[in-house]
């Protein structure tokens, strides 16, 4: 058995990590920002850089999936704020603590996106791609430099830069589900936008992947092979869900609803999961129909 500290743990991707750890026999602390309740609970506040590190001792891992939800609100001036400090000091205090327990765990396995592209249009891109323009590569750039201290002590770091889950119980993808059933879904835009999904199934199977596997360290793409467009996805929902897709949202809608945050649902990223494909991860879902209807 082994111990494997989560940060995140109540969030979508999270929970279903932990309750996969569990169910093998792993012995989970989650980090939590409230006094904690019970015993696998440990205490830390990432604005305040403070957490109950001696806790931490003994654990081979530590996973980090803790952020504010970039699409939960408009992005104002605030919420950008909150989004940054909740990833970026968040994650600084996880690396320094890992880094200076007095046996550092094995791994740390750190949250990113596929945002760090920035959009790319119809060109894929893998890890190997530098970062994109924009708010969202920016923090990406930043959130992953974070885990410098952990790297820096010698501990395997992985950067694990999520796209889209796909999903029915939370997350971006979650929102669609009700407006495709009630005959409301439609393309965004011209729909020839990309996006990097990804099944949550796969995704919790790829972060365990990251975990086990020695060889990977650094960036990995947690999506699916291939990415679709909006327009693909549209096509998609519709028929795993048997609903008409017949109410596009143009564009400049979407930028007075959206905001900011439009430039992102709009723009393009086209990303591929090289490094995950190579070090032998294999998908159970990897098109989106599949991923739709393990959702």
């Amino acid at each position: 058995m082994t111990r494997i500290a989560v940060a995140g743990a109540s969030g979508l991707i999270g929970s279903a990590l932990v309750r996969s750890l569990t169910a093998d026999g792993h012995e989970v602390l989650r980090l939590v920002r409230r006094d904690p309740r019970a015993a696998d609970e440990v205490r830390w506040d990432p604005k305040k850089r403070q957490i109950d590190a001696d806790r931490l001792t003994g654990c081979e891992a530590v996973v980090n999936l803790a952020g504010a939800g970039v699409g939960d609100h408009r992005w104002t001036e605030s919420y950008k704020r909150e989004i940054h400090d909740s990833r970026v000091l968040g994650t600084t205090t996880l690396a320094e603590a890992a880094a200076a327990l007095p046996t550092p765990p094995r791994v740390l396995l750190n949250g990113s996106a596929v945002g760090y592209y920035g959009s790319t249009g119809s060109r894929a891109v893998d890890e190997s791609a530098p970062a994109g323009e924009g708010f969202l590569p920016s923090l990406c750039v930043e959130w992953e430099a974070a885990t410098a201290p952990a790297h820096q002590a010698g501990i395997r770091t992985v950067l694990a830069r999520t796209g889209l889950v796909v999903s029915r119980s939370g997350g971006a993808w979650a929102k669609l589900f009700p407006l495709f059933k009630a005959g409301l879904g439609g393309r965004l835009g011209d729909g020839r936008q990309y996006w990097s999904y990804i099944a949550l199934h796969d995704h919790v199977a790829a972060l365990r992947h990251c975990l086990d596997t020695e060889s990977l360290s650094g960036p990995v793409n947690l999506t699916a092979p291939h990415p679709a467009t909006n327009r693909e996805v549209t096509a998609a929902m519709a028929r795993v869900l048997h609903r008409p897709a017949l109410f596009p949202a143009p564009a400049p809608a979407l930028r007075l609803v959206l905001g900011e945050m439009a430039g992102d649902v709009l723009g393009s990223t086209r990303a591929v999961p090289t490094r995950l494909l190579e070090s032998g991860f294999e998908f159970a879902f990897p098109g989106v129909d599949q991923a739709i209807s393990a959702a």
